[in-house]
């Protein structure tokens, strides 16, 4: 297929893939606010969440070192010239769509575009400012319609393997981010013993992390026991079956990689089964003793890598 089209349609999933997964590190950042705790605390969070998304230049640019809710809200939402705010995000995903509108089908740009008017519609009344939790539910939902509408319409041939390897490659980024965050905001030392109020601010804190990432009920049933915090990290990096864990994503990314391959992504498939092949292996244990920080952090980079050797290999070059 042309590499043009199949860039298309690898940007418009990570877009899309983007768009929910702000919803979803916003979404948990505003459960959490509501929580009991000192405006030192939840300044941390929220200037957290900028510093992990790599948006703390571009925020302070605007609106200074005050950051607030409200402005950190408006600027990964609705603010245009921030291009991993939500609305930038469902933007450029129905630019790409729109872009290769013959390789879709009806269903899949229908969606895309619906989502993309609706959205306007949304941010012109005033349902976000009065119920963000619901607005962030609607980006998720429309996410996955559009997730579920590709994988039960799309002919599965070489167009249908770049949508998916976009969407689980911008997914393992996205849960690492969220990961790496969280485990910074909180404040008790998670091994050390901790006090009633902590185990009980601590309970809901990472409720809404798992509850972020659809992982609630996951966790109920895998560990049948109290949440703590290493057993949420295993469950999000290393449980194969849970769909939005890093395992779970280079295991997809490295399936959809082998699809498409040709004659010079012998590397780009070597480190990608190499990275699917460390999560595999590795013990939560062993992650957390050398440094959850510093595991994530490179994760991250040898994602990123993964998606450069992906664009060089198959793709058009672009500035994404």
């Amino acid at each position: 297929m042309l590499s043009r089209t199949a860039d298309h349609l690898f940007w418009m999933s990570r877009y899309t893939e983007r768009a929910e997964n702000t919803a979803r590190m916003l979404d948990v950042n505003y459960q959490t606010s509501l929580l009991p705790q000192s405006a030192a605390v939840a300044q941390v969070g929220w200037q957290g969440l900028l510093s992990i998304s790599e948006l703390l230049p571009s925020y302070t640019k605007k609106y200074g070192q005050d950051i607030t809710p409200r402005n950190v809200m408006d600027f990964m939402v609705r603010d245009e010239s921030n291009p991993s705010s939500i609305v930038s995000c469902l933007r450029a995903a129905r630019e790409n769509a729109r872009a290769v509108r013959g390789a879709l089908t009806t269903e899949l740009w229908e969606t895309q575009n619906s989502t993309w008017l609706k959205l306007a519609g949304y941010l012109k009344s005033n349902d976000f400012e009065r119920d963000p939790g619901a607005f962030f539910e609607w980006v998720k939902h429309r996410s996955h319609l559009s997730r579920g509408v590709a994988v039960g319409t799309m002919l599965q041939d070489e167009a249908f393997h770049f949508y998916r390897m976009g969407s689980f490659l911008e997914r393992s980024d996205n849960t690492a981010r969220l990961l790496d965050v969280k485990f910074h905001a909180v404040q008790s030392d998670f091994f050390g013993a901790a006090s009633a109020e902590d185990q009980e601010y601590d309970f809901y804190h990472w409720s809404a992390i798992l509850r972020s990432v659809s992982g609630f009920e996951v966790y109920r049933k895998v560990y049948r026991d109290v949440i703590t915090p290493e057993r949420v990290a295993e469950l999000l990096i290393l449980r194969p079956d849970m769909p939005r864990s890093l395992a779970a994503s280079m295991n997809e990314v490295v399936a959809n990689l082998s699809v498409v391959a040709n004659d010079i992504s012998g590397e780009t498939q070597r480190r990608a089964g190499k990275l699917k092949a460390d999560l595999q292996y590795a013990r939560i244990d062993e992650i957390l003793s050398t440094g959850l920080h510093a595991f994530l952090t490179q994760f991250l980079d040898r994602v990123n890598e993964l998606g450069g050797r992906i664009s060089q290999d198959f793709l058009v070059p672009s500035g994404h």
